[in-house]
């Protein structure tokens, strides 16, 4: 019963634990969104800046991030930082100003949507009577508050408690005493504050090794799935991209998907038929974010091995949003962090969603961009994953990418075998049809390495006919 209820003290889910999303209904919150000013030698420099993304679309996102785990969002404000203070991050004049707004709205948590060191965290705590959490601890409730499986439930443990295990000294106002030490050894005991370390990093170190496990059958899961060579095919992209959506719509499936931030924490897994009788495996992942935790890739490394092995990679962008080219370089970042290759005539293929909710106008841009770079290395396809516009072309692209250096075989069928045309129509790819002759209609055929023993055992004259494409 102590070691419980210790673990309850020091915010280790046992299940009594009064998280911020447990509270969310009744949760009045404000929105503080930092703007830090950059000045220095870099910008003296005249170093690359990065894609702009513009204030009014982060302040937004960090709205949404809030209504995301349904906390009631009373006000946001946006606060020009020049100069970056260590006790309280920004101004005490700005400090003032939010201060008379939380006690205005009598608001319970304030959302800052900036890391903040512990000192930062509990000053501002003092200063605005509120409780204050950051971006990383409002990104890590969100996803405490949306795992499903055991597998994400212990990934977002262990990004929390590496969180967390840095602002114990924050937690606490009694840390400095000592308990007393087991009578055999004397002298002075064990300190608070030590022993909560302790059991944290025990705690982390159990999940660690229970994370390792789910490394290891994830691995064997894709070394069975080798055998049976389904080519995997996984979708990546900013939050709230429609990553969902284009997986349900690919797969008839009805994974969870809301106009919401993070709405897929736990990655989702289905069967998807090409075009020509080719079959791949389609996985749904996390959805990736702007100055997402290192901590927090870490934890869900397992799960993203799956982009990291992946055969094609889907990079699914909100075409319609007005921060689309700058959400793109932060998956792209995170991708880096992956060590997934960026650029063209690698394995990714950029996915321009949302093209409905475009203007006219645009949409035709849009759409021209797309023709003049189709065939290239790297052109993206423009869809609508609600409408279902634009998937055939998708789905094409993909087959092209995964079968493009599969054997090509001339065949001839005698017209009267619809048994044999129905299975090369369901297993192959027919690149062309002759005119029907007195020994049969002539077909050139690509076949993946699946189905090639069936196809060669079903028609033995291909065999000594094969052709690369």
């Amino acid at each position: 019963m102590e070691q419980r209820d210790r673990n309850d003290d020091i915010g280790i889910d046992t299940g009594k634990s009064k998280s911020i999303s447990r509270l969310a209904r009744k949760t009045r919150a404000y929105v503080v969104v930092p703007e830090i000013v950059t000045r220095g030698r870099a910008a003296a420099e005249g170093a690359e800046a990065p894609v702009s993304r513009s204030m009014q679309a982060r302040v937004d996102e960090a709205v949404g991030l809030a209504l995301a785990i349904e906390l009631d969002v009373i006000g946001s404000v946006a606060v020009r930082v020049t100069t970056v203070r260590p006790a309280t991050l920004m101004g005490t004049g700005k400090v003032d100003e939010i201060k008379a707004a939380v006690e205005a709205g009598e608001v319970d948590l304030v959302v800052v949507d900036h890391a903040l060191t512990p000192i930062q965290q509990r000053n501002l705590e003092k200063a605005w009577n509120a409780k204050v959490v950051d971006r990383t601890g409002l990104i890590l409730e969100i996803f405490g508050a949306r795992a499903r499986t055991r597998e994400g439930s212990l990934q977002v443990e262990l990004a929390h408690l590496n969180y967390q295990k840095g602002r114990l000294v924050r937690s606490w106002t009694h840390l400095e005493r000592q308990r007393g030490g087991f009578g055999f050894l004397g002298g002075p005991g064990e300190t608070q504050i030590e022993a909560d370390r302790r059991l944290l990093q025990e705690r982390i170190a159990k999940l660690e090794g229970d994370l390792e496990k789910v490394r290891k059958t994830r691995d064997l899961h894709r070394k069975n799935r080798k055998k049976v060579p389904h080519p995997v095919v996984a979708l990546v992209g900013y939050t709230n991209a429609g990553k969902s959506t284009l997986f349900n719509r690919l797969t008839t499936s009805e994974v969870f998907a809301k106009d919401l931030l993070f709405a897929t924490l736990d990655p989702t897994l289905r069967r998807l038929k090409l075009p020509h009788g080719s079959e791949v495996i389609l996985s749904d992942t996390v959805g990736f974010i702007s100055n997402l935790p290192t901590h927090l890739v870490a934890a869900f490394r397992a799960t993203l091995e799956e982009v990291t092995e992946a055969d094609v990679i889907l990079h699914v962008r909100d075409i319609s949003h007005e921060d689309s080219d700058a959400q793109a370089e932060d998956v792209a970042e995170v991708l880096r962090l992956l060590e997934v290759e960026v650029g063209e005539g690698g394995r990714i293929i950029e996915v321009w969603n949302k093209i409905d909710a475009v203007s006219p106008e645009r949409r035709a841009r849009l759409l021209e961009t797309t023709a003049e770079r189709a065939g290239r290395p790297g052109a993206p396809v423009a869809v609508s994953a609600l409408t279902g516009e634009g998937l055939d072309g998708l789905l094409a692209d993909i087959e092209k990418r995964l079968v493009g250096d599969h054997p090509v075989f001339e065949v001839r069928l005698d017209p009267a075998d619809g048994e044999g045309f129905a299975w090369l129509h369901r297993n192959a790819e027919i690149l062309r049809r002759g005119e029907p002759a007195d020994d049969g209609i002539a077909l050139t055929v690509r076949v993946s390495e699946r189905h090639q023993p069936q196809f060669l055992a079903r028609f033995r004259s291909a065999e000594s006919s094969a052709l690369r494409a």
